[in-house]
């Protein structure tokens, strides 16, 4: 799936990943590919993207903000 996190000063990454983790108001969640479309805010803490099986996790630090997923395509926009 396609994913991007945008701040309001730069784009933190764009590409390809197969999980995203991440701070939801009520607990954290996780987005893999084909997830059905969602809309939800996010609260302070990490996101956690995973590229390919065998490599590592990225992580990104964030203050907040606001996550939508639909086609495959993962849009965050992030304090």
């Amino acid at each position: 799936m396609q994913v991007e996190i945008i701040t309001p000063d730069k784009e933190i990454f764009k590409g390809e990943a197969i999980l995203v983790q991440l701070p939801g108001l009520d607990g954290s969640f996780e987005i893999l590919n084909n997830h059905a479309p969602l809309i939800s805010a996010l609260r302070e803490g990490k996101i956690k993207v995973k590229k390919t099986k065998d490599s590592g996790d990225s992580f990104y630090d964030i203050k907040g903000g606001v996550i939508e997923v639909l086609n495959n395509r993962v849009l965050i926009l992030a304090e």
